[in-house]
């Protein structure tokens, strides 16, 4: 059986033409390029050991209950799927998909990246744009189809990530370009990474039940005409996970790219329905515990967020930035909680923004698989 199962992985190829071994004390190495289908089943040991890309036309298929570990390799260390290859990560409750390392601390590895190819921001006239992966650029990601597949990511767990490139490029815990609504995202935990927990640049995929859990910067974060729906999300710091950035925040969203490209098309038009952020980090300070910017849209319903015990936020919510406000259609309904008062908010012209006692946030329960101890 060991014999079949080496052979079946070996076919994952790498810049050597080899991707798997089989030492017995460690089990699956995997590094390099999938350029056929491959399935990782539930009870090997596999280790992730440098950049493993799903090209296009191959889908890498890992089976409910299987752990990938990273080694602590940084931003040498990811998984991207490109454009045109596909991630089937179809995990459940009680046997989730594990993506770890044995170090575990933030920035020991990179994260999991998916490439698609719907609309982006840009300046294409036809609005077919195309950027490069912030990891990598020579791979590209976005296009015209937005109801492009990329697969499906159910009950995953992605873990100690977010790797530094530069001072304006990292690594995410889980970072979706491009990517169309034909891909299923749901029920994933992103927890102790070093820059964002889910970061979307563009696309049109829809994401529900997604966990965020001590981030060092943002929790969720949009940008580059992202248009989804993005349901039931939670982000805790806790009090003791005093790391933090420059500016973090539960969620940012821009309309395009850092905001450095107003007149593109293909901005930013979101929804939110159901979001709790819980900042409780020792004497850390929140950017903004809800910033929308540069030519975004949202429409976010049902927000609870709020500071607790010595952490604070400079703003509840701050529609304004340097580079260009929300939009006037943009919309928050929110409540605060803990020991925010709601009362510093920065609107922006003719957008709408509620806050009052009625919203009650994510509802907790669906990431009852996690086994984490939720706080009110």
């Amino acid at each position: 059986m060991l014999a079949i199962a080496a052979f079946s992985l070996a076919s994952c190829e790498t810049d050597d033409d080899v991707s798997g071994t089989t030492p017995p004390a460690q089990g699956f190495d995997l590094a390099g390029n999938i350029t056929v289908d491959e399935t990782l089943t539930a009870g090997n040991a596999y280790r992730l050991t440098g950049s493993l890309f799903v090209k296009s036309g191959a889908t890498l298929t890992i089976e409910a209950g299987t752990t990938i570990s990273a080694i602590a390799g940084g931003t040498d260390v990811y998984v991207l799927v490109e454009k045109g290859g596909r991630i089937v990560a179809n995990g459940t409750a009680a046997n989730p998909i594990r993506f770890t390392s044995a170090v575990q601390q933030p920035a020991a590895w990179g994260g999991v990246i998916i490439n698609g190819d719907a609309f982006i921001s840009g300046q294409n006239p036809q609005g077919q744009n195309t950027a490069g992966t912030e990891v990598n650029t020579g791979i590209t990601f976005g296009g015209n189809n937005d109801t492009q597949d990329s697969g499906i990511l159910n009950y995953v767990i992605i873990e100690y990530t977010g790797a530094r490139i530069d001072g304006s490029a990292e690594h995410n815990a889980l970072t979706l370009n491009g990517v169309g609504s034909g891909t299923t995202l749901s029920n994933i935990w992103l927890a102790n990474g070093d820059d964002d927990g889910i970061e979307f640049f563009g696309g049109s995929v829809n994401a529900s039940n997604i966990f965020v859990l001590n981030a060092k910067d943002d929790m969720f974060d949009v940008t580059q005409g992202y248009r989804g729906t993005l349901t039931n999300l939670y982000g805790v710091r806790e009090a003791g996970y005093t790391a933090v950035t420059s500016d973090p925040r539960g969620i940012e969203a821009d309309g395009n790219l850092d905001g450095n490209s107003p007149s593109d098309n293909t901005q930013s038009v979101f929804t939110v329905n159901g979001v709790t952020i819980q900042n409780r980090g020792n004497d850390v300070d929140f950017s903004d515990l809800i910033k929308v910017r540069r030519g975004a849209t949202a429409t976010i319903n049902n927000a609870l967020a709020g500071t607790f015990g010595t952490a604070t936020a400079s703003d509840f919510i701050d529609l304004e930035d340097s580079k260009g406000n929300a939009t006037a259609a943009t919309v928050v309904n929110a409540t605060a909680s803990g020991t925010a008062d709601g009362s510093d908010v920065k609107n922006a012209p003719n957008a709408t923004i509620n806050v009052n006692a009625t919203n009650t946030g994510a509802d907790a329960a669906a990431f009852s698989w996690t086994g984490y101890n939720f706080q009110q």
